[in-house]
């Protein structure tokens, strides 16, 4: 899924003296406080966390008086969404105007009539309300579906995303899996298609690359940012990379995250 990235930060926090009896649990307590919430500086969400304290024997420094410096190094599961990423939810309630998606367990996401493809029709079946492909019967969209989809939009205040099935690789996730063939000769005579209708009469290469579905693994980067939360500030060097065994750690780690946040709540 993209979106998801790992970010290695060197972090130098400054915390008060009235917090140095616990170091720990004031770096802890600060960190938790970043957890699902969109954070400007790392241009994402936290999901996950794992830190070392590299200094502990921190001392007061002179010109912020009476703050203490602290070192740390963590590492950072971070959820960043953008318009035409591929992502992936479970559908948790369907009508003929709507999806209604959740990401990741904690993000809200919606698909609306327009934005949904016409290949896909609403169908009621026995009390129970889906979406039916008129191409491929196999492919149906139901409460309790995973579904990969594209972002159209993402609100960072309430974490609200705005999605599409438009594409024709979007959709339910085990079907689309298991026809991957299928959907790259389809989207290759539709890109054919549609190049010839824009060229007029000019040949179309056939060696077009047809519309990847694939994940996109972004390179790393490192870059130095100034950085200060709740009065309290820090130094990072984040080197961000994507790798898709993450979707292995987030169910394990996101859980386990919002436990921590509670008990040091």
């Amino acid at each position: 899924m993209e979106g998801l990235s790992v970010a290695d930060a060197n972090l130098v926090v400054y915390l008060h003296p009235s917090k140095s009896r616990n170091v720990s649990q004031a770096i802890l307590r600060e960190l938790g406080s970043w957890l699902f919430k969109f954070n400007e500086t790392f241009d994402g969400i936290l999901l996950a966390y794992d830190v070392n304290i590299l200094d502990k024997k921190a001392e007061i420094l002179s010109g912020v008086h009476p703050y203490f410096a602290a070192q740390l190094k963590a590492n950072l599961l971070l959820f960043s969404p953008k318009p035409d990423m591929l992502i992936e939810g479970k559908i948790m309630k369907l009508c003929q105007e709507s999806i209604h998606v959740i990401v990741l367990g904690f993000s809200s996401a919606i698909i609306t009539a327009e934005n949904i493809r016409g290949e896909l029709k609403y169908r009621s079946k026995d009390e129970e309300e889906l979406f039916a492909s008129k191409s491929h019967k196999k492919h149906v969209i139901k409460v309790g579906t995973m579904i990969r989809f594209l972002v159209k939009s993402f609100d960072d205040e309430i974490l609200h995303i705005t999605g599409s099935l438009m594409p024709a690789h979007t959709g339910s996730i085990r079907w689309l899996d298991r026809n991957l063939e299928e959907i790259s000769e389809f989207d290759r005579s539709a890109t054919k298609s549609r190049d010839r209708e824009s060229l007029g009469d000019k040949t179309v290469d056939e060696g077009a690359t047809p519309l990847s579905y694939n994940n996109h693994i972004k390179k790393s980067k490192k870059r130095d940012i100034p950085f200060s939360v709740s009065g309290e500030c820090c130094n990072l060097q984040l080197k961000v990379h994507v790798d898709e065994s993450i979707l292995l750690l987030v169910d394990y780690l996101v859980p386990k995250c919002r436990q921590r946040l509670q008990r040091n709540g």
